[in-house]
């Protein structure tokens, strides 16, 4: 499992909200009036009315900006929290973290009395993003042993509604499928740094598929090959918001 105590310590470098994957995140809170983020980070796409955040790494904990909701350092499968504490409860890009998902999202279900937000993936859909496909398939390989079906998220939640989240050409939050786009963007081992499947393979299992992608960037083979992607505004690497009422 991977720990953001280690990998986590340039986070915010590269990892910004972007508006308009923010204002998804807003619509599927509605009207909720408070809200407790589990698996918080560094805070990245927190509403005003968050009235708690719950994060397990002290690293990612110290990146939270000044005026930030309070914070407490715990696990999602053991939240400090009372039952129904909040209109709602939101987990953004962490529940394939977790080592108990179905512990996890019985403590959302305990502490929201409305409504649960959950950003994930859908591996099936995301396995065929061209960074995986054509030049890092361990990484694809490893998401395909951490990814939670979404099926199987929805069911936990007691079902749920399912959104797609498509990514926009200039999205400012780094995660794996930001920089679709931009492909020099994955040479640049900072970004690398933010992007947990990336930091958890290492550069080392990285180095040569990255070497295929840097020599098809130079000779132009990469957007001889993917044309097509230039000239769209948005894509679906198959992030999804899963919107579950109590």
């Amino acid at each position: 499992m991977v720990s953001y105590d280690t990998i986590g310590a340039t986070y915010t470098a590269t990892r910004r909200a972007d508006p308009r994957i923010g204002a998804l995140v807003g619509a599927a809170l509605g009207d909720a009036r408070s809200v407790i983020n589990v698996g918080a980070g560094a805070g990245s796409y927190e509403p005003p009315q968050t009235v708690l955040a719950v994060e397990p790494s002290l690293v990612m904990i110290s990146q939270r900006p000044g005026g930030s909701a309070p914070v407490v350092q715990a696990r999602a499968e053991a939240l400090p929290v009372a039952s129904n504490a909040a209109d709602a409860a939101m987990a953004l890009l962490t529940v394939h973290h977790w080592a108990d998902l179905a512990a996890g999202i019985a403590e959302l279900r305990r502490i929201a009395r409305r409504r649960i937000v959950v950003l994930t993936w859908d591996q099936q859909v995301g396995r065929e993003f061209w960074l995986l496909r054509e030049y890092l398939p361990q990484v694809a390989s490893l998401d395909d042993s951490r990814a939670i079906p979404v099926y199987r998220l929805a069911a936990l939640l007691g079902g749920a509604r399912i959104q797609p989240v498509p990514v926009p050409h200039d999205c400012r939050d780094g995660f794996l499928a930001a920089y679709w786009r931009r492909p020099e963007a994955y040479l640049d081992p900072g970004v690398r740094a933010g992007i947990s499947g990336l930091a958890q393979s290492g550069d080392e299992v990285l180095r040569p598929g990255l070497r295929r992608l840097a020599a098809e960037l130079d000779s132009g083979r990469w957007r001889e090959r993917h044309r097509d992607l230039l000239q769209r505004e948005n894509y679906d690497a198959g992030y999804r918001l899963l919107i579950a009422e109590q």
